[in-house]
């Protein structure tokens, strides 16, 4: 069941950028629908693990789960969104793929923790694949939109890894709580925000969201990608280690990459294709040594 569900999760994360791509090509406001998404599929959640009594409602006025929803859900979606009606969804699969290598910065830039060599030229090598596949389309000026895009991407990354470290502290702080309800909640405080954005920033068609490829979209990402997809997750964390689970991160963005060419008819050149091997090879060597642990575990096992 183990290796079921990490190949599940795998697969089920690396069509979520295609089903967002879906979403925006029907004119389904990006801020609006990223916003119902987690907050019907954070309500739905919570309510279940009230009914378990497995959660309580003092947990929602919590500010961790408020700040946990900036970083984890508000601050990384916006962005993925927004840019999604400019960037295919490959491309955003593999720039969100850069997460770890983030989050190894701010451990050893702000954080101030040890790192190693290999770590090291982890980084340089990732953000070399993210200049090679960022530098033809700046040759280009009707393509700067696209540049933007990619960028909003990386900042929304930079929020996402702010609150992965953040939410290992919130984790700790609530030990009696369950991890599927800190995630609920975090869903439901960063969708009501997402929602809250889209009433200030853009014109909302109600009826763009009930086409076919609109709703099907919403459906499938609060469904699958989010109820679905976050609970295995969670189940595989609990059941193993937070390492494994999260190596997700190199193979969903092949998958999302083969998805978009074959289902959507997305292009990928040599250009592409190199600086995609170049950023998956630098996330995993800039991982490595979190990874070794698991693997000598899985040998002796």
């Amino acid at each position: 069941m183990i290796i079921f569900n990490y190949l599940l999760i795998c697969l089920i994360f690396g069509t979520t950028f295609l089903a967002i791509k879906v979403g925006v090509d029907a004119s389904a406001p990006p801020f609006f629908s990223a916003g119902l998404r987690f907050f019907i599929a954070g309500m739905l959640l919570f309510g279940w693990l009230l009914w378990r009594k497995k959660a309580t409602l003092a947990l929602l006025f919590r500010k961790e789960m408020l700040l946990t929803g900036i970083g984890l859900t508000f601050g990384t979606f916006s962005t993925l969104y927004w840019a999604e009606q400019y960037v295919s969804s490959g491309i955003a699969a593999v720039l969100s793929a850069t997460g770890p290598i983030m989050i190894l910065m701010l451990q050893t830039f702000v954080l101030r923790l040890k790192t190693t060599m290999l770590s090291v030229f982890g980084c340089i090598l990732g953000f070399a694949g993210i200049i090679i596949l960022l530098l033809p389309q700046l040759a280009v000026s009707a393509n700067i939109i696209w540049v933007i895009g990619s960028v909003a991407i990386l900042v929304g990354e930079l929020f996402y890894c702010m609150g992965a470290l953040y939410s290992k502290k919130v984790i700790q702080q609530f030990p009696e709580a369950s991890p599927i309800a800190l995630n609920a909640a975090q869903m439901i405080c960063g969708g009501l925000l997402l929602l809250i954005l889209s009433f200030f920033t853009e014109p909302v068609d109600v009826h763009s969201l009930f086409s076919p490829k609109a709703a099907g979209s919403l459906l499938y990402l609060i469904v699958i990608g989010s109820m679905v997809g976050h609970s295995l997750f969670y189940w595989l964390v609990a059941k193993t280690n937070p390492v494994f689970p999260a190596t997700w991160l190199y193979i969903s963005p092949l998958i999302a990459l083969a998805v978009g060419v074959v289902f959507y008819g997305e292009s990928i050149t040599w250009v592409t294709a190199v600086g995609v091997v170049t950023v998956i090879a630098g996330t995993i060597c800039a991982n490595l040594d979190s990874l070794k642990p698991l693997m000598q575990r899985r040998k002796t096992a």
